[in-house]
């Protein structure tokens, strides 16, 4: 059974984008090295031939696994995220309670998660130990390097 994922619209769309890529382009692009290889001579000894139809394969399997996500995928309508509490699509002002340090994530789904642009998935550490909780509550969040208490500061949308 495939497990249904949530997006917002910006992050499904990109998705759809790179699927629709690997599927024309990255297609194309690896019709040509295996057609390259395939010039080179014997294909019983080709390396470069082998090396081409597994990346084919590598490909293939990656095409059909985004297929997979965006056709079980949802959308999360922004408007009816209850802020009283942390749920997928908040935006969570927390704080470390050891370090003192104030830190603000997006929670979002696993694939569009990024720490960079302050996006961690509902599906990490952190993200588990925060879901369901309320302002002023302390989230106790069980990590590799140890247990970590925060502090729910503020929940946005």
């Amino acid at each position: 059974m495939a497990k249904v994922s949530y997006y917002t619209k910006e992050g499904l769309k990109k998705l759809k984008d790179e699927l629709q890529h690997l599927k024309t382009k990255g297609r194309a692009d690896m019709a040509y090295q295996i057609a390259e290889a395939r010039d080179k001579g014997d294909l019983s000894e080709n390396a470069e031939y082998d090396a081409a139809k597994d990346a084919q394969g590598l490909l293939e399997l990656k095409i059909a696994k985004l297929e997979d996500t965006v056709a079980n995928a949802r959308i999360i309508d922004e408007s009816n995220i209850d802020t009283s509490k942390v749920s997928i699509l908040s935006t969570v002002k927390i704080k470390h309670q050891k370090l003192k340090k104030v830190l603000t994530y997006t929670l979002v789904s696993e694939e569009e998660a990024n720490l960079k642009e302050g996006k961690i998935s509902v599906q990490s550490p952190v993200g588990k130990g925060l879901l369901g909780k309320k302002v002023g509550e302390v989230a106790e969040v069980h990590t590799p390097a140890g247990k970590t208490d925060f502090e729910i500061l503020e929940i946005t949308r």
